[in-house]
């Protein structure tokens, strides 16, 4: 019989270390289920999924940090502060509504191979770190580090605000909103003078994982983020990422829409009160 025909056990769990250690039981036969968004997606048949509704926990948000199962559609509705504005402008830009009701954000930073989530991409840029919950305990990583795969429960993600920094949000689809991804672009910096400085750039769904772009960023420090800055920042981008081609569009067409995208997200950096 096709393992992806059958019928997946469900266990519910009741307690942040139950799951825990349930998901180290199961092994490579197991898997948490929030939203349940990426399962219509993935190839990877599952045994038996450890369900997380009942943990109330993992959907506790406050002004800097956000439980995993805090969906799309909460994310958006928060009174963010401005350093946070990329976050919220992801989650309401991404999917459709119905997808954005179920949809988590450890959904969206633990879906493997999702090169298009739009989340990652604005929490790189806020340079957030994220609690993971392990059979020897918990502990707070950067989130570069969690998404190379070191395993855990995610149980929360939270970023810095300072006062005088700021985030904006932009990314480019086939047809309008809902869609896929081609690109997606998350910046975040310092406004002192006039002039931006601590720049932190995220590129996502050009290559299979969203990243930093420190290239990009030194590009932009330094300068009053103007449209000729940012055109700048988003060539020095496109000229050291390896893009990759799907159904949706060829490498060389990402690479070519970057700066435009990258302008875009500093031009709602710079519409954040």
């Amino acid at each position: 019989m096709n393992p992806l025909l059958t019928r997946p056990r469900v266990d519910v769990a009741g307690t942040v270390d139950e799951a825990v250690d349930r998901l180290a039981e199961l092994g490579p036969d197991g898997a948490p289920l929030a939203g349940g968004t990426w399962l219509m997606r993935s190839p990877e048949p599952v045994g038996t999924f450890v369900a997380l509704h009942r943990l109330a926990e993992l959907r506790t948000t406050g002004a800097d940090v956000w439980g995993a199962s805090t969906t799309h559609t909460a994310l958006a509705a928060l009174p963010l502060h401005p350093a946070h504005r990329a976050l919220g402008r992801a989650a309401r830009l991404s999917a459709f509504p119905q997808v954005r009701n179920v949809a988590t954000l450890g959904g969206n930073l633990c879906a493997r191979g999702f090169a298009e989530a739009d989340l990652t991409p604005a929490l790189l840029a806020l340079d957030a770190t994220v609690e993971v919950a392990t059979t020897a305990g918990r502990h707070r990583i950067d989130l570069d580090g969690f998404l190379r795969g070191p395993g855990g429960l995610l149980v929360s993600a939270a970023a810095p605000a300072p006062a005088n920094r700021r985030s904006g949000y932009a990314r480019l689809t086939v047809r309008g909103g809902g869609e896929y991804a081609l690109v997606s672009v998350a910046v975040s910096a310092e406004l002192a003078g006039g002039l931006a400085a601590g720049v932190r750039v995220a590129v996502g769904s050009v290559e299979e994982q969203a990243r930093r772009v420190p290239e990009a960023e030194a590009a932009l420090n330094g300068t009053p983020l103007d449209p000729d800055a940012a055109r700048a920042a988003g060539e020095a981008a496109a000229a050291v990422l390896s893009a990759r081609d799907d159904l949706l569009a060829p490498g060389w067409y990402r690479l070519a829409v970057l700066p435009t995208v990258l302008a875009r997200a500093v031009a709602d950096l710079l519409e954040s009160p």
